[in-house]
């Protein structure tokens, strides 16, 4: 049988613990007298070594030598602590964890507010008991999620302002999901802080699924570390585990006929720790012909390889939230992607764009080593793409599409892909004083004018996609233009003897006489700017590049209509509508006027016409002439009254 030893992804010193390792080895080149505030870290093998070289436990503060440096390990200290710390006058090195000095201030903010704190952990572990002395007794500790589920049975907390939640740093994930499940999804007055430590997340996560696929697991780490024994519980769930403090154990454990062996370690383990016990396992195994999956030594150095700011790197997105995306970089720093560095466009949130599990490229912006946070841009590998992309658009005289994000001066900004296009007022496309603003969100089309290889910036013309896009739409126009045809277009301007109507790329003119039958003085009568209307072609001037459009119908030609309704020696009420020196005009029907002749208006001479009638006057007249082509009526008052007259004197 071919046993494989499957190495954990992770494993090892967190970045914490191996801080206040580091911390205590260099107090004891600086100081003549050192002394730890309890083990700095649940590992006995180290514990041993810094007492070797120099280095003492206590338990309290009243236990300190005169000038003796003292070093806070990284689960923390109360509040108290550190008042006692500052009565002593004594030197001391705070090795706090910046992970677990992030919960001190989260708890501290709501205690200070009047708020109720819930922590979920370990409540005899140092860590747990630091947090609690930071809470100003207002809190409560939970370890399993039937503890939270009875603690909400209680109502005494809702005399509270609000009721935060926090987490040991090493508290198990599985658990803290099914905590999770508890909570109200929808109370404003509930705040859930995630401080389970990243490492710690991905440690357990990476257990859980080796152990899933291993028959026997191999926990390396301090009996009394906390994440070393929340591994070891979270592995037995799913195979035959075992937790050993180092490898001396190995050989009174029973490997059974276990083909699948897995090996992960505590944050508190050394790195040596963990070599040796690969290394006895081997031989343990070398009976059994061992075939490693993993080449430990490899992942282990991997874990701890260094990153440099500049650095193009791969990383794989752990946990997201509105403002940022937590990712797995391959080291021993948490890596962050602020949403600045992950978008440009500020309406979308870190959901909106990427998911956990998804792997993103990336460009380290800032290293804290102080801390073991990265700071890491998307945006910034996104940029070098679309720069590529902008010179091939360049060289090739393509057409681009963004977006316009912000007036600057002299111009707009466009964003592509990450890389910043300005486009000056004049290749804007607007005319020359508008309002930039109205381009902003604005989706344009724009190809590229110039570029900066070594500030990765481009210039860029709106104007010329926009000539461009016009000159091929005037040429398929005039290709197909033919009297008669009809189009669709959008009214463009207005001036006093008519309208200009764009076909799609090309303008033609709507004159004022073409616009209705009826008599009008202004265009803005029957139509307005922005007003789609269909109109016909009635002329083309292909010299001059001249195109004359209709807008009224033939079948709403009031002649035709007249035509078909009235003829000669019809009496009709007509209306005034002017009056002249040689007679007056009137409405026979809309669109149609015809001429009453002074010499019409009444069976006598009549001098002045205004001694007759009025414009707005009512009467009766007979059609007496009617030239539809000339499209002239003549109307007479005089015949209607004669008329009149006849009938009365053939009654007598």
């Amino acid at each position: 049988m071919v046993t494989k030893i499957i190495v954990a992804d992770s494993a090892g010193f967190c970045f914490g613990v191996d801080r206040a390792v580091k911390l205590c080895y260099e107090a004891l080149e600086q100081y003549d007298s050192v002394a730890t505030l309890g083990p700095i870290i649940h590992n006995q093998d180290v514990v041993n070594d810094l007492m070797r070289k120099g280095a003492r436990i206590v338990n309290r503060i009243d236990e300190l030598h005169p000038n003796e440096c003292v070093i806070i390990r990284s689960h923390g200290v109360s509040a108290k602590v550190y008042g006692e710390l500052d009565d002593t006058g004594n030197p001391y090195v705070d090795a706090t964890c910046p992970f677990v000095a992030k919960i001190h201030r989260i708890v501290e903010k709501h205690t200070e507010t009047g708020d109720f704190v819930l922590i979920a952990g370990d409540k005899n572990h140092p860590e747990v008991e630091a947090i609690v002395g930071h809470c100003k007794e207002n809190c409560f500790v939970f370890e399993s999620a039937e503890a939270l589920d009875n603690f909400f049975q209680e109502n005494f907390w809702n005399s509270y302002k609000k009721l935060a939640i926090v987490a040991q740093t090493t508290y198990n994930i599985l658990v803290w999901e099914k905590c999770l499940g508890i909570l109200s999804k929808d109370n404003p007055n509930i705040m859930v802080y995630d401080t389970i430590c990243h490492a710690t997340q991905v440690r357990q996560s990476d257990a859980d699924k080796l152990s899933r696929k291993s028959d026997l697991m191999i926990v390396v780490g301090g009996r009394h570390s906390s994440n070393t024994v929340k591994l070891y519980h979270v592995c037995k769930q799913n195979c035959r585990s075992y937790h050993i403090e180092n490898s001396d154990e190995l050989y009174a454990l029973d490997l059974g006929n276990a083909e699948k062996i897995g090996i992960t370690a505590g944050a508190s383990t050394p790195a040596h720790i963990i070599k040796e016990v690969q290394q006895t396992m081997t031989e343990i195994m070398e009976n059994n012909n061992l075939e490693e999956d993993i080449n430990f030594e490899e992942a282990l150095d991997q874990s701890f390889k260094k990153i440099h700011t500049g650095e193009r790197v791969k990383g794989i997105i752990c946990s997201l939230n509105n403002n940022e995306v937590i990712v797995d970089v391959g080291t021993k720093h948490t890596g962050y992607v602020p949403l600045s560095e992950l978008t440009d466009d500020p309406t979308k949130t870190p959901a909106d764009i990427v998911s956990v599990g998804d792997e993103l490229d990336l460009i380290v912006t800032k290293i804290n080593d102080q801390e073991g946070i990265v700071t890491l841009s998307k945006q910034k590998v996104d940029e070098i793409k679309g720069f590529e992309e902008i010179m091939k658009a360049y060289e090739a005289h393509t057409i681009l599409e963004g977006t316009v994000a912000a007036v600057v001066k002299g111009g707009v900004i466009i964003h592509y892909t990450g890389v910043q296009v300005f486009i000056p007022a004049s290749q804007s496309g607007l005319p020359k004083g508008a309002e930039m603003d109205s381009l902003v969100k604005e989706k344009k089309r724009f190809v590229i004018l110039e570029v900066n290889e070594h500030r990765r910036r481009a210039v860029g013309s709106i104007r010329a996609v926009v000539k461009v896009e016009k000159d091929a739409a005037k040429q398929a126009f005039w290709e197909t233009a033919e009297v008669g045809k009809v189009y669709k277009g959008e009214v463009k301007s207005l001036t006093s003897y008519g309208a200009f109507v764009d076909l799609g790329g090309i303008d033609g003119m709507v004159h004022i006489s073409e616009l209705s039958w009826n008599r009008i003085k202004n265009p803005s009568e029957v139509v307005n700017v922005g007003d789609y209307i269909e109109v016909y072609i009635k002329d083309l001037d292909r010299e001059n590049n001249r195109i004359f459009l209709g807008y009224k119908k033939p079948e709403d030609n009031p002649w035709v209509k007249f035509q078909e309704n009235y003829k000669v020696d019809d009496v009709v009420p007509a209306t005034v509508v002017s009056i002249t020196p040689f007679g007056a005009f009137a409405q026979v029907t809309d669109g149609v006027d015809g001429l009453i002749h002074i010499s019409q208006l009444a069976d006598r001479r009549v001098e002045n016409v205004k001694d007759v009638v009025s414009v707005g006057d009512t009467v009766n007249v007979r059609i007496i002439g009617i030239d539809i082509p000339k499209k002239r009526i003549s109307l007479s008052i005089r015949a209607v009254e004669e008329s009149r007259y006849s009938k009365k004197e053939n009654e007598e």
